[in-house]
């Protein structure tokens, strides 16, 4: 993983301390984890392509390409399941995540800034597809951070062939970040809001990332409601253990507002559908359906409501 051309900007920038943190914890990233070798000789399978023609505006990530052994690529592309952030489209083999990622694309790309020409950091963004879709606008530079491993991994199958040097995934969480940065034109918290178990101190931390100026983009799970209208879940939520806060729509401007942003908009705010998010050959294990209560999809199988996600953009004020 060639990071040289992200350590130069920072350097550039006044920012070789967090180069220098980097630097230092390389050594660790990925090999700890218990299938690295596994999904690391998935990697070494992928087969040579020929000349690569790169799509990122459509809505599977695709990469035209001729490719000699069809079979030993989708083999090594399946060494890499569970496929959860998608689609994909590699010389050939479609890769039909469990997200339809381009749905929520079509969301969050008309509320942003244009990108070209800025640094954007997506926060939590699994195997990089949003990244990808990014490039169709010429950012100058996309940094993802991710702390999973096997999603780092799909990041590099498609690396292997793409050789980009103005998109990197960092195998690190947000708590291992900098305190204000002050570097990102956008920041984007996309599906990690509601996984915090200090959501204020969270939105604090992507404004600290911000330059003056600069936009965020926040997409969580939220709650129908008024001004002080909050879930607390007290065991699981759709199944997941690690949900904290899902504040309304109303409330998370509040709040947003005392983290000290301004131009707050909510932009979407739908109920998730079994068309988004669902099992496929590429997922093959639980998904929104089996979430839902049977017989009641607007309730989750606790009682609660069902899963409803909504897209706010703000700005850190000054510039």
């Amino acid at each position: 993983m060639n990071l040289d051309p992200l350590f130069a900007d920072l350097d550039r920038n006044g920012l070789a301390r967090w180069t220098n943190r980097l630097r230092a914890g390389q050594g660790g990233w990925l090999v700890g984890h218990g299938d690295y070798p596994r999904w690391s000789a998935a990697l070494a399978a992928l087969p040579e392509l020929g000349p690569v023609e790169a799509r990122f505006d459509l809505p599977a990530v695709t990469l035209h390409a001729d490719c000699a052994d069809p079979r030993q690529l989708r083999d090594a592309l399946r060494g890499l399941v569970p496929w959860r952030k998608g689609p994909f489209h590699i010389a050939g083999v479609d890769i039909d995540s469990e997200w339809r990622s381009d749905l929520k694309w079509q969301r969050v790309e008309p509320a942003l800034e244009p990108l070209a020409g800025r640094r954007v950091l997506d926060v939590g963004c699994g195997n990089g597809y949003y990244g990808w879709r990014m490039l169709a606008q010429a950012p100058r530079r996309v940094v993802g951070i991710e702390p999973s491993v096997l999603f780092n991994l799909q990041f590099r199958a498609l690396q292997h062939y793409l050789h980009r040097d103005d998109f990197h995934l960092l195998p690190i969480g947000v708590e291992e970040m900098p305190e204000d940065l002050e570097w990102f034109d956008t920041v984007l918290s996309m599906g990690v809001f509601y996984h915090r178990r200090s959501p204020l101190d969270h939105l604090l931390q992507l404004r600290s990332f911000l330059r003056p100026g600069g936009q965020l983009c926040l997409e969580t799970l939220v709650v129908e409601g008024g001004s002080g209208q909050v879930l607390v879940p007290r065991g699981r939520y759709a199944r997941m253990r690690n949900v904290w806060f899902l504040p309304s729509t109303v409330e998370l401007v509040n709040w947003l507002e005392r983290c000290g942003f301004a131009n707050i908009e909510v932009v979407d705010e739908s109920v998730t559908s079994p068309r988004e998010q669902r099992t496929t050959e590429w997922m093959q294990f639980e998904s929104l359906a089996q979430c839902l209560r049977p017989g009641d999809p607007s309730l989750t199988v606790e009682g609660l409501p069902a899963p409803r996600r909504a897209v706010l953009i703000a700005m850190r004020p000054g510039g």
